[in-house]
């Protein structure tokens, strides 16, 4: 099916041109999907929580974590092979478990990523503050630079995602250099003694009373399914994804495990948890000053602000192409499917997500919300609790789409691997709602206002889906169908959808 998909009644302003085709290689995607999990942002600033609940587990349950998510990566790639979609686990679970779900899961999706990307202006906008001031010695509201990271944000965005892309790359490189030289040092130094195998150990890794922990633990994880995100710009097909995937999920689960065990190396497998909850904004911090140069602890400081920068450049494409996809299809207006004839990027999406995130940081600012403790918590909860969701759901929707129309692929690819992915997600969800006020940190209001919000997505998910299928079904016939498998520009396009002339008008 064609990328270009706008009713007759709208006229041709709304058709798009596509994304841009073949605009990513391997190591692009790989470097997009990682900038995403902000590695130096996550260890430094996230992972002193997860060693405050789970002490020295954390490092064995980084490698748990990979596993499951590689068993999800199993039936991810598989089913994209068949499903080349900009709009991921939308079209995965429209097209398994049906259009309602798809539609649901889709709104869901915007919600979450949206989230995420709002929610790291908090993160930015202390560090920005933090290293202006140590270096210039310049006292500025947080909100500032969050605003200036909104413009360049919008700006490369709009440029396309080749830009981006760059941009990633650079700043992933030095994130992992800089974590990779701590490492080393605390290696070479020996840290508090002989290096022990407990944080590896089973009986540490799998006690019952770790659950709190692998609720944190599987949320470094968000974004790398990205890979699929980028299906429609990826040169290579379904091979560079698998390929993608699958070094994003090792790479990102080895990694982390190795540095979280050099953190509990260089504190002690019985003193990790009491440092973590004595001073964790500090926990990682002062390793750098312990075991490195002077000169590195200073660098740090600057790649955290980076690292937050391509965080928020990585889930504002994310956001976008799910906003394109869905405007596509027109789950949402239609004006969103608008790509930019140059750069083909997806701009009318771009510049609405970047207002929604002027919108939300003004609200903060009028009421004073806490960038770190409100902003960067609330919004990171919400997102994981809607990726988690959409994780669990998109497992399941694989085993159906590829048992029902794929059966050859083997049972393995088509619904063991998968499957076992689905039954651990749906765990770590409802470890994740069981341990919600560790996310949000805030008040049973907050939390259960994060909820309303998910739940109303949802609602407004399935009441568009009904909508279209009682008055406009040949719109509805086509949700979650387009397969971008090749150029638009280059094979001759659908028919135009028509909306009946006796029914009002809609997106």
């Amino acid at each position: 099916m064609s990328d270009t998909l706008h009713s007759g009644s709208e006229g041709s302003d709304t058709a798009t041109t596509g994304l841009a085709r073949n605009a990513l290689n391997l190591p692009e995607l790989v470097f997009t999907a990682m900038a995403a999990l902000a590695p130096l942002t996550l260890v430094v600033a996230v992972m002193p929580l997860h060693f405050f609940v789970g002490g020295p587990a954390v490092p064995g349950g980084y490698l748990v974590a990979a596993a499951v998510m590689g068993l999800f990566a199993v039936g991810l790639t598989t089913i994209m092979r068949y499903i080349r979609n900009t709009g991921a686990f939308y079209a995965i679970i429209a097209r398994g478990l049906g259009k309602v779900p798809g539609s649901a899961s889709a709104l869901l999706a915007i919600v979450a990523y949206n989230a995420l990307q709002v929610s790291t202006y908090g993160a930015l906008g202390l560090y920005a503050a933090d290293v202006v001031e140590q270096v210039f010695g310049i006292d500025a509201p947080w909100w500032l630079y969050g605003a200036v990271a909104l413009v360049l944000v919008a700006l490369l965005g709009y440029r396309g995602i080749t830009a981006s892309a760059k941009v990633l790359t650079v700043v992933l490189t030095l994130e992992m250099v800089a974590l990779a030289a701590l490492a080393v040092a605390i290696l070479a130094d020996g840290g508090t003694g002989p290096l022990s195998l407990t944080p590896f150990s089973p009986s540490t890794v799998l006690d019952p009373s770790n659950g709190p922990m692998y609720g944190l633990i599987f949320g470094a994880f968000m974004g790398f399914e990205s890979t699929v995100i980028y299906s429609e710009e990826t040169a290579g097909g379904a091979r560079t994804m698998r390929r993608a995937t699958y070094a994003v999920v090792a790479v990102i689960g080895v990694f982390y495990a190795a540095i979280a065990y050099v953190i509990v190396s260089a504190y002690g497998v019985g003193d990790i948890a009491t440092a973590a909850s004595e001073d964790p904004a500090g926990l990682v911090v002062v390793l750098f000053d312990r075991y490195t140069s002077a000169w590195v602890g200073e660098l740090v400081s600057v790649l955290l602000l980076l690292s937050a920068f391509a965080a928020l450049l990585a889930l504002h494409n994310a956001s976008n192409r799910y906003a394109f996809a869905l405007g596509r299809e027109r789950l949402i207006p239609s004006a969103f499917a608008r790509t930019h004839p140059t750069t083909r990027s997806p701009w009318v999406a771009g510049l609405t997500q970047s207002a929604v995130a002027a919108v939300v940081l003004v609200a903060c600012v009028a009421l004073d919300v806490d960038p770190y403790l409100g902003l960067l918590l609330w919004g990171s909860a919400l997102g994981f609790l809607g990726i988690i969701a959409l994780w669990a759901l998109c497992a399941l929707a694989a085993v159906v789409y590829m048992r029902r129309h794929h059966p050859e692929v083997g049972l393995w690819r088509s619904a063991v691997a998968p499957l076992l992915a689905a039954v651990a997600l749906a765990v770590v969800f409802v470890l994740v709602i069981a341990n919600f006020d560790l996310f949000s940190g805030g008040t049973p209001a907050v939390n259960a206002t994060l909820f309303t919000i998910a739940a109303l997505a949802v609602v407004g998910g399935v009441g568009r889906a009904l909508y279209l299928r009682a008055r406009v079904p040949e719109v509805y016939a086509r949700l979650g169908t387009t397969d971008a498998g090749a150029d638009p520009a280059h094979e001759p396009a659908d028919e135009p959808v028509a909306e009946p002339t006796d029914e009002p008008r809609t997106w």
